[in-house]
């Protein structure tokens, strides 16, 4: 049975694209508490609890991890991870047990598991394994590079519509014509302070800034 989510509530990964992560496990309550938790961190969340279609499912859509439960009915997790390796030589795969030993640690790590993770699940450490498991594909730095771009490019926009030089903004904000240049070009992340002031500057909301992103 296949369960997606229907929207990404929360902010921890709220980007463009959409990261998408599916979750196999059979354990119904599991389930329940992963994608709480995931879709408050703003992920795409899809459900699976018949590892039979997980192959069939990577084949047919793209996701950027999968959290994938050692212990399954029918089908060996370890299988089912050469199984989705051979759909998909690309995907990032995360094991989770409840059973971890030394011998399945590294029988995963062999067939290209990310990393093994025990339950019950501490989040923290997932969260940590997760941003590890995206950095390595690069997908987080590709977020954070869009984001600084399409930010940098609204300020240009309204500044340039003003009439305003990089060193009148710079005045009326009491940034440093560098740091607001770089912001600009996206050289540089903004902290919220000093959004906050250059929105300020520029007589609009800091949520104009970030609307529609």
């Amino acid at each position: 049975m296949v369960s997606r989510s229907r929207t990404s509530r929360g902010t921890g990964a709220r980007n463009h694209p959409t990261i998408r992560i599916l979750v196999i496990d059979d354990d119904e309550d599991v389930c329940a508490v992963i994608r709480d938790y995931l879709e408050n961190e703003g992920y795409e969340v899809t459900i699976l609890r018949d590892p039979s279609e997980a192959v069939d499912l990577v084949k047919k859509d793209h996701y950027h991890l999968v959290l994938l439960d050692l212990i399954l009915p029918r089908m060996s997790g370890q299988a089912l991870l050469k199984q989705l390796r051979r759909a998909d030589s690309d995907l990032c795969v995360i094991i989770l047990t409840a059973y971890p030993t030394v011998e399945s640690a590294i029988d995963t790590l062999k067939n290209s598991a990310f990393d093994y993770i025990q339950k019950p699940i501490v989040f923290d450490e997932l969260k940590k394994a997760i941003d590890a498991a995206l950095k390595k594909q690069g997908v987080m730095r590709n977020l954070e590079s869009e984001l600084n771009q399409a930010i940098g490019n609204r300020i240009r926009t309204v500044r340039t519509q003003q009439q305003l030089t990089l060193k009148q903004l710079a005045g009326r904000s009491n940034l440093s014509v560098s740091l607001i240049s770089q912001i600009e070009r996206a050289e540089s992340s903004a902290s919220l302070a000093s959004l906050y002031k250059i929105a300020t500057a520029l007589n609009v909301r800091l949520v104009d800034f970030f609307e529609g992103l």
